[in-house]
């Protein structure tokens, strides 16, 4: 296996992994966030551009949503 391709692998499984444990702490959000950001950078660096934009929105709706639940989850 291509490093290229483990990298992919090991982005695509951890926002799998991440995304499944968003609703035990907002933590696993901002996780999922920063494993979307690996995702994007893997489609990026395959020529997937497309990909790569989509997870980099994905990355960032991901922040948006640990901002609001984290920062306004005592208030």
């Amino acid at each position: 296996m291509k490093s290229l391709t483990a990298f992919g692998l090991f982005a695509v499984t951890a926002m799998l992994v991440f995304y499944a444990l968003e609703k035990r702490s907002p933590w696993f959000v901002l996780a999922f966030a920063f494993s979307c950001l690996l995702g994007s950078a893997y489609g990026f660096l395959q020529g997937a551009w497309p990909f790569g934009i989509v997870e980099f929105i994905w990355a960032g709706v991901a922040v948006r949503r640990w901002w609001l639940v984290y920062w306004l989850k005592d208030k």
